[in-house]
């Protein structure tokens, strides 16, 4: 696992403070859960100020809309995910070695921000804030496409399964892991990790 996970770091308009006992972090926290437990489209402001303990109009003192909500959820799953892409371990080194790492770092930000990946993991595209969300996340699937053809081309991989393939597998095995993780449970992060990459490992390399 990467040294140092990508973190979201505070801004001006992430920080920025409402009425007392709530900021937009916050606001955004309670709503991305009620977001997956109802779904985005059938979550109404009302919904989210129930769940909040707060007026409809109180909301807007820290997003301008619900939109507004599923923007900034969207960039702390997105933004982590591809900021993966960016550290050394994952832009140097052998293919395989990057691809491991990046493995690792997916499966990092996916625990350290389950209920943000959670939601991406959900949409539907109906809008088009969704689907260009979904664009950046096929994005970063072509970018994993290309290492494990890399790796293929190295030698390090089996060469008779398709790469786009190995990737879907890769990845319906590391997303499922929304469904079933449980934070703070006995399985911690990095050994999920571990588990994830000798499962898929074992049967990829040569």
């Amino acid at each position: 696992m990467p040294a140092t996970l990508p973190t979201a770091t505070p801004t001006a308009a992430t920080s920025k403070r409402g009425r007392p006992g709530y900021d937009q972090q916050s606001v955004l926290r309670i709503a991305v859960e009620v977001f997956n437990k109802h779904g985005y489209e059938a979550t109404s402001m009302g919904i989210l100020a129930e769940n909040l303990g707060i007026s409809k109009s109180a909301i807007y003192h820290h997003v301008p809309s619900k939109e507004d909500l599923l923007r900034l959820a969207l960039e702390q799953a997105l933004g982590g995910l591809e900021s993966v892409l960016k550290l050394d371990g994952a832009t140097s080194g052998a293919a395989d070695a990057r691809l491991e790492f990046v493995l690792r770092g997916t499966i990092g930000v996916l625990v350290e921000r389950l209920p943000f990946v959670t939601l991406l993991l959900r949409l539907r595209g109906n809008t088009e804030m969704e689907r260009d969300a979904l664009a950046r996340r096929r994005t970063f699937d072509r970018t994993i496409t290309s290492l494990v053809s890399a790796a293929q081309q190295d030698g390090t991989l089996r060469t008779d399964i398709d790469p786009g393939t190995i990737t879907r597998l890769l990845f319906g095995t590391i997303n499922s892991i929304v469904e079933w993780y449980k934070p703070g449970g006995p399985l911690s992060a990095s050994k999920l990790a571990d588990d994830v990459i000798s499962m898929a490992f074992q049967g990829l390399h040569r």
